[in-house]
């Protein structure tokens, strides 16, 4: 899973005062691909200050958050092989076309059928045989080994009392709102991790203080919105990592339909929010403009206090978009199928767009002290 790159220092130089941020969204098994995406940041940029997630984002994220930067690839590596199964000897060596896309399913079904190791099991017995109101009774699998991976590879002393935010996301089943375990404002431990990727009925909810915690990809598959709501004194640098993407073909099968409604109730609109965030940038520099120019006497008018509320971001934001593109030959199973092959398939498609983004000219040749919010979308290359 290692990667070959060259670029210059410039890019980690010109950014060594901004914050730099990485926000992961959910995906299950597609989070590999945020792995890749890790490598190449620290190994050409910088280390992030804050990491946010949801789901397999939020897991990937207390990877990074909980460990040492000189620990945080073997982690997140350790994670991703023990997740992932390994491919009988020669079968490798003939999977293309349909072939491959008959092993991804077959892939998919034995973690159905079995679990997937350091992750969940099939419940034995079944839902239905356990009392009510039990967790057994509300979820298909058992994330008590999750649990257990979770404890063993990322330091919650770290997590908590370490120089690395760690944000993630979930949702609270009593009243659907969604809620962020924040290590910035309280302590976090292996259970708000599960939280956030609860997915029902697959998995169960998880407990949390007295309230029942579900996936936060139910309500927004990525942190983004959060983080950048978040007031900051420095200029910040969001790279947001996406495993779905809004944008595809129109369906010719009923298994293209499938694909494709998954693609677009989990990639969270990440254009919208960030063509958002630049208006609300623009209209704030605007409102300052305005009230610059306004007489003393009318600068304490309440609709002139409340324009003055309009938050503004010191020095500017950059945010750097990547979109995990799926391969022809995968279909609707994509986010729980495990084999090591996609796992690592994953990961180098991660860092080889974090490795094009990080080489294109439009983010080489930015003004690092522009003010303001730009948007780095940096396309990749049809997949085959």
């Amino acid at each position: 899973m290692s990667t070959k790159r060259s670029i210059s220092r410039s890019a980690a130089e010109e950014c060594a005062d901004a914050q730099c941020i990485l926000v992961l969204q959910g995906g299950g098994a597609l989070g590999a691909y945020q792995g890749g995406v890790y490598e190449v940041l620290v190994s050409i940029h910088r280390e992030p200050d804050w990491v946010a997630g949801v789901s397999i984002g939020a897991i990937n994220a207390a990877l990074i958050a909980g460990n040492p930067p000189q620990h945080r690839l073997q982690r997140l590596r350790e994670f991703w092989e023990l997740v992932s199964s390994p491919m009988p000897v020669g079968l490798d060596a003939v999977l293309s076309g349909e072939l491959r896309s008959s092993f991804n399913e077959v892939s998919a079904l034995r973690g159905v059928l079995f679990g997937v190791p350091g992750f969940f099991v099939p419940r034995i017995p079944p839902f239905h045989l356990h009392p009510r109101g039990t967790v057994g009774a509300v979820s298909h699998y058992d994330t008590t080994p999750l649990r257990r991976t979770l404890e063993r590879l990322v330091d919650f002393d770290r997590v908590n009392d370490g120089p690395t935010r760690l944000s993630v996301g979930a949702v609270n089943v009593r009243n659907g709102n969604f809620e962020y375990f924040d290590s910035a404002a309280r302590r976090i431990d292996a259970r708000h991790v599960m939280a956030s990727g609860a997915l029902p009925p697959g998995f169960p909810p998880v407990e949390i203080d007295g309230e029942s915690y579900w996936d936060g990809g139910l309500v927004s598959n990525t942190p983004l919105q959060y983080v950048l709501d978040q007031p900051s004194a420095q200029r910040r640098t969001v790279f947001q990592v996406d495993l779905f993407s809004s944008l595809g073909r129109v369906p010719a099968t009923m298994g293209e339909v499938a694909t494709r409604e998954k693609d677009i109730r989990f990639s969270s609109r990440t254009r919208l929010n960030t063509a958002h965030a630049v208006e609300r940038q623009r209209v704030a520099h605007a409102a300052r403009r305005l009230l610059a120019k306004l007489p003393p006497a009318l600068r304490d008018d309440p609709d002139a206090q409340l324009l003055a509320q309009l938050q503004q971001q010191p020095g500017g934001m950059d945010i750097v978009h990547l979109i995990y593109r799926s391969k022809r030959y995968e279909g609707q199973t994509k986010d729980y199928e495990f084999s090591r092959r996609s796992m690592a398939e994953h990961w180098q498609a991660g860092a080889t767009d974090m490795s094009r983004t990080l080489n294109d000219p439009r983010w080489r040749g930015r003004d690092p002290e522009a003010e303001g919010v730009h948007v780095f979308d940096v396309p990749a290359p049809a997949n085959p």
